[in-house]
């Protein structure tokens, strides 16, 4: 696995979009000071591919994805992996109640070549790739298969996180050999004996079937083949003996045929003739007709006479006069007398409103008068009242002057001054003015009252006179039209007798009605006496026209009876003729009938010479396609006994096939379930690696260590210490470091070139203690990953803040942080 782009937002201290590119940086460095986020980078690979990080403790810890007051991060990991490219994203939110769960996680292939920049384009990763995973279950075993290493493998083999650098080296036997059977790909031997065994145990099942298919073709030897050959040419040759005899047999049966439809020929004249008889009333169907259009022509008589008489009533009561004429004079006369009685009452309440109206026309004249007068008295209480406040004023002044003043109105001396007078004037003038305005609005209302009352008085006289006039002009108009009648009495004697007339009208009318349904039914009794007439002449026509091949005589068309006796009469004399003729054409019938049953039997005997039945029935031609079937079934059972033993030839050669098949996947498969071989690669691999380790080993501690292993376990020699052998948990922070820098350098180194899967180790990323490092070991390790960049066939990324080591490394990924986010700057080539 190799990691081309990074993109991280609001993942951990990453708060804003962030992008590191990797896809030309064979050997890089992660620098920056504690804390900025270096090994934040790392984690946001490993969160890409598994949704955990190894500092994080497991799954539950992935509310750490969250960038402070964030709730949502976005990490998209674009890598390569056995040559193919891929881009794995993954979604974390934080819902309504503060639980961060993953809300999305995708697995896309990429097309060969794909350009990683296309993602800066905004365009869905659908329209880009093939989708492998859409769910974080999906994504669980897609991961696997694409990177070739689960969770834990990966972190100890490709990105080695602080505090797991040392993982590979102190994992249990059976854990490190876990990582190279999957390293390695020799899960590939177990596929290869389990199919190995799978073959071997079909090709036992295939090999009990074609026993079963064998015994199932025993009967298929070369005598049975030949016993259906025999068969064969004895059912051709009864064909052929068939096809010669079934001629003779048609014709005699053609023979048969003819006679048997002279026969029936016959037969079916002697039974048209036979059918010829009388029908049962044919002879009284004229008379029924007859008596029908007597009655009908004396139903029309008795029509005529009926309109006669009504007609004659209608003249008489058209003669007597117009009944409504009458009865409207009548109407007049009675509201003649009906007015008259009402003239008296119309002339008194006229005569009596009017009398109304002028006494209240007198009483609103005096209410008029008295309002007038007491306008007049409040009219001088309204001038005394003017002349009271004078003479209060001129009292006021008089209680201030005394003789010889000057006078505030003349300006003249007063020689004398007047007694004040006793009392107020204005209020006595007061008193006087409120009387006379309440004496005025008395007045004023009695008068407006007594007016309202006239009024009214005055229209409803105005109605009265109308009325009366009205009823006047009435009187006169019944009067004008009743000049010229000539009295009640006698309009009523005339009315009487044109109700008589009327009541005679009706009568005829009815007896017309009666008169016309008795012609009616008359016409239809004549109707259908005719169609029986006529369905008797039809019935004959019918039975005569189902002789007439014969020549019946004539018919007589006028007469039905004569006509039936002579027809029936001819027929049986006819019928007669051709019973001598059917006996003769019987007896023909059956002598070539035995004829043909001789012939039929003749063939039958060529069936039952070959063994065969004949068909029980049917035609000529049945015979022949029956031989001919039998023909076609032996033929077809003898090419089936010619196919199987063929098929059986092919089985024993398949038996022997089956057998050599069998026989090298169990052995196969016996090898392989031992796990000798897989063993024996492990063992060759792991010598690889500890010689390799060992090696880089010797070259960082000054040639102080060796790495060897023994059953699985490893151990360093120290030659400093005679050759002492140690195991490496007695090794002390630096010298662990050291020896787990050699191995993780041999994995990448020795072990890639050995992988038959996908499980390359294309990259190797180390995250641990360089700072324990003294300078001369610092130069060994960054010289080690210097040669192993060179290679060109891996990608090598450390994480370090120690610049010694930084400056030497060509492309340099600098991690600062401030208050908001963290953010990533390359630098270098």
């Amino acid at each position: 696995m190799r990691p081309l782009r990074l993109d991280l937002a609001g993942f951990t201290v990453f708060r804003d979009e962030t992008t590191v590119d990797f896809t030309d940086a064979d050997y890089f460095a992660l620098v920056g000071p504690t804390g900025s986020g270096k090994s934040t980078v790392l984690d946001g690979i490993c969160f890409a591919l598994y949704g955990t990080v190894p500092r994080w403790g497991g799954s539950r810890g992935i509310v750490n994805a969250l960038a402070p007051s964030a709730n949502e991060a976005r990490v998209r990991l674009v890598f390569e992996s056995a040559g193919s490219r891929y881009v794995a994203t993954r979604v974390v939110r934080r819902d309504g109640r503060g639980n961060v769960k993953t809300a999305g996680a995708g697995l896309q292939l990429m097309p060969p070549g794909f350009d990683v920049t296309r993602l800066d384009t905004g365009m869905s990763l659908e329209d880009l790739g093939d989708v492998l995973a859409g769910t974080p279950a999906e994504m669980d075993a897609a991961i696997v298969e694409a990177v070739g290493l689960p969770y834990e493998q990966f972190t100890s083999c490709v990105v080695l996180p602080q505090g797991q650098f040392a993982d590979f080296l102190h994992a249990k036997p059976a854990t490190r050999q876990q990582i190279l059977v999957n390293l390695l790909g020799l899960h590939v031997y177990e596929e290869v004996q389990a199919k190995a065994s799978t073959r071997a145990g079909r090709a036992e099942a295939r090999l009990a079937a074609v026993d079963q298919m064998l015994a199932g073709l025993a009967d298929a030897d070369d005598e049975a083949v030949a016993a259906a050959e025999a068969r064969l040419t004895a059912m051709r040759e009864l064909t052929l003996a068939v096809e010669r005899a079934v001629p003779q047999l048609s014709a005699v049966r053609d023979r048969e045929a003819e006679l048997a439809a002279i026969r029936d020929a016959i037969a079916g004249e002697l039974a048209a003739l036979t059918r010829v008889k009388v029908p049962a009333g044919s002879t009284k169907v004229a008379e029924a007709a007859a008596a029908a259009r007597a009655r009908a022509a004396e139903a029309a008589d008795g029509v005529h006479a009926a309109e006669e008489r009504e007609e004659k009533v209608r003249g008489e009561l058209a003669a007597a006069g117009d009944a409504g004429s009458l009865g409207l004079l009548l109407d007049r006369h009675v509201e003649l007398d009906r007015l008259i009685g009402q003239a008296e009452w119309f002339a008194g309440e006229a005569s009596v409103a009017e009398v109304e109206y002028k006494d209240a026309v007198a009483a609103a004249d005096l209410a008029r008068a008295a309002h007038n007068g007491a306008e007049q008295l409040l009219e001088q209480a309204r001038l005394d009242y003017a002349e009271a406040q004078t003479l209060d004023r001129a009292a006021a002044l008089r209680a201030v002057l005394a003789p010889g003043d000057d006078c505030p109105v003349c300006a003249q001396p007063v020689a004398e001054v007047p007694p004040t007078p006793e009392g107020s004037a204005v209020q006595t003038a007061e008193r006087t003015g409120k009387a006379a305005r309440a004496a005025a609005d008395v007045a004023s209302t009695a008068f407006r009252q007594r007016d309202a009352v006239a009024r009214e008085l005055e229209r409803g006289l105005d109605r009265k006179r109308a009325q009366l006039e009205q009823h006047r002009s009435r009187l006169n108009e019944v009067r004008a039209a009743l000049a010229d009648s000539p009295g009640v009495e006698a309009l009523r004697r005339r009315l009487a007798e044109l109700t008589g007339l009327q009541r005679k009208l009706d009568e005829a009318g009815a007896a017309v009605r009666s008169a016309r349904e008795v012609q009616r039914h008359a016409t239809a009794a004549v109707t259908a006496a005719e169609e029986q007439q006529r369905a008797a002449w039809r019935t004959f026509d019918t039975m005569r026209d189902g002789v007439a091949r014969f020549s019946p005589p004539p018919a007589d068309r006028e007469d039905l009876a004569a006509a039936w006796s002579a027809l029936a009469g001819w027929a049986r004399d006819s019928a007669r003729q051709r019973e001598q003729a059917r006996a003769e054409a019987v007896a023909a019938v059956e002598a070539a009938h035995a004829e043909t049953q001789r012939a039929r039997a003749a063939v039958v005997e060529l069936f039952t010479g070959g063994g065969l039945s004949a068909p029980a029935g049917g035609a000529d031609a049945d015979l022949i396609r029956a031989a001919a079937v039998a023909a076609e079934r032996a033929g077809a059972a003898w090419q089936r006994l010619v196919e199987r033993r063929e098929q059986a030839r092919e089985f024993v050669e398949q038996r022997a096939a089956l057998l050599r098949e069998g026989r090298v996947a169990k052995a196969l498969a016996g090898h392989l379930r031992a796990n000798n071989f897989e063993r024996w690669l492990l063992e060759e691999a792991l010598d690889l690696l500890v010689d390799g380790a060992s090696r880089i080993l010797r070259e960082l501690t000054g040639g102080q260590y060796d790495l060897m292993h023994d059953k699985g376990e490893f151990f360093v020699v120290d030659h400093h210490d005679a050759g002492l052998r140690r195991g490496v948990r007695t090794l002390s922070g630096g010298e662990t470091f050291q020896t787990s820098l050699a191995l993780a350098l041999a994995l990448s180194e020795q072990l890639a070139g050995m992988s038959t899967t996908a499980a390359s180790l294309e990259s190797i990323v180390l995250d641990e203690g360089f700072g324990t490092l003294d300078a001369a070991t610092l130069d060994v390790v960054a010289a080690t990953l210097e040669n192993l960049a060179a290679r060109g066939d891996r990608m090598v990324g450390v994480v370090t803040h120690v610049n010694a080591l930084a400056d030497r490394v060509p492309v340099r990924f600098e991690v600062h942080k401030d208050a908001r986010t963290a953010y990533v700057e390359r630098v270098g080539l």
